[in-house]
C-alpha cells in the first residue's frame, strides 16, 4: 500500500482520506493477489497486468471505476445501494456507507471476466 501513500497525502479532508484508505486497504487485504498501482495519478488494482478497478476522489464523493461493462451489469445493485453513476464511474458520497459486498461482486466479476485478457483495458 506504499504505492498509494502520495495519493492519500493529497486528500485534504482527514475523514475523506481515511475513508479512501479504508477502501483501498480492504481491497488489498481481501485480494492479496491484485497489484496496487498508480496510473494517471489514480490508485488502482490490476491482475496479471489488466485493469480491475480504479479510484478517484472529489469534494463530494469517492469514485470507483470498474469499467463500463461492469457498471452496466451491476446498475440495478448500484442504484439499490443509493449510489449515482455514469458509464465510467460509480459515486459514493462521503456521507454514504460503502457497500463492500457490492464492491466485492464487481471486483470478483472483473477478475473472472478478464482472466484471459492480456491488454490493460477490455
Amino acid at each position: 500500500m506504499k504505492e498509494f501513500e502520495p495519493f492519500l497525502a493529497k486528500i485534504s479532508q482527514p475523514d475523506h482520506q481515511q475513508r479512501t484508505k479504508d477502501v483501498l486497504l480492504w481491497i488489498n487485504q481481501t485480494y492479496p493477489n491484485l497489484e496496487p498501482v498508480i496510473k494517471w495519478n489514480q490508485p488502482m488494482f490490476t491482475d496479471h497486468g489488466t485493469f480491475i478497478i480504479g479510484f478517484s476522489v472529489s469534494k463530494k464523493h469517492l469514485a470507483l471505476s470498474p469499467e463500463t461493462v461492469t457498471i452496466k451489469l451491476f446498475a440495478q445493485a448500484i442504484e439499490q445501494a443509493g449510489y449515482s453513476y455514469t458509464d465510467n464511474i460509480v459515486r459514493i458520497n462521503w456521507d454514504q456507507e460503502v457497500d463492500y459486498q457490492l464492491l466485492k461482486k464487481m471486483i470478483d466479476f472483473n477478475i473472472a471476466d478478464k482472466a484471459e485478457i492480456t491488454q490493460f483495458w477490455r
